[in-house]
């Protein structure tokens, strides 16, 4: 809370992994994901994670900062997410692994959700590692295409709309 509660907004809701909050015909529900959570310096773990929304038949998972973590598999059991938006930069070099996710990960993410779409982010905007910033999408595109998904990774361009 104490990360947001001066930015002017009127409610703040906290959650523990699996809660979930409901306004509207929306449901948010926190899920887990492997990464510390710091924000700050000398910032501890704060428990961080995911979250699947989930308005009438449809639902997006979103991701957050994470690495690969058998958890994904319970996600998509528990909650079945139609579209996932999973990271695929911000890996080289390797120790960075133990917090976020490369193009391999995000693919068997994705196959472990067993979600429709899948959605790519965390990647292409500044420099977050030391891989090329255009390495990322490629590795991706190779994965993809090993596992036989390509077809239902949707690369997002700014001001696009896309309708799956």
């Amino acid at each position: 809370m104490d990360l947001v509660s001066d930015l002017g907004f009127r409610d703040v809701v906290e959650l523990e992994w699996w809660e979930n909050y409901r306004t509207g015909g929306l449901t948010v529900t926190h899920v887990p994901s492997r990464h510390w959570g710091a924000r700050i310096i000398k910032d501890a773990h704060r428990g961080y994670g995911g979250y699947v929304l989930r308005g009438g038949k449809y639902s997006v998972y979103h991701a957050g900062d994470t690495a690969y973590f058998p958890g994904f598999r319970e996600i998509g059991r528990k909650l079945s997410p139609e579209l996932a938006l999973l990271p695929i930069g911000a890996y080289n070099p390797p120790s960075f692994r133990n917090v976020h996710a490369d193009p391999a990960d995000a693919t068997r993410a994705f196959l472990d959700l067993k979600a429709r779409w899948m959605v790519p982010m965390h990647y292409g905007t500044f420099r977050l590692s030391h891989e090329p910033i255009e390495e990322p999408l490629q590795l991706l595109e190779r994965e993809a295409r090993a596992a036989g998904i390509e077809d239902r990774v949707r690369v997002m361009e700014e001001g696009v709309t896309q309708f799956f």
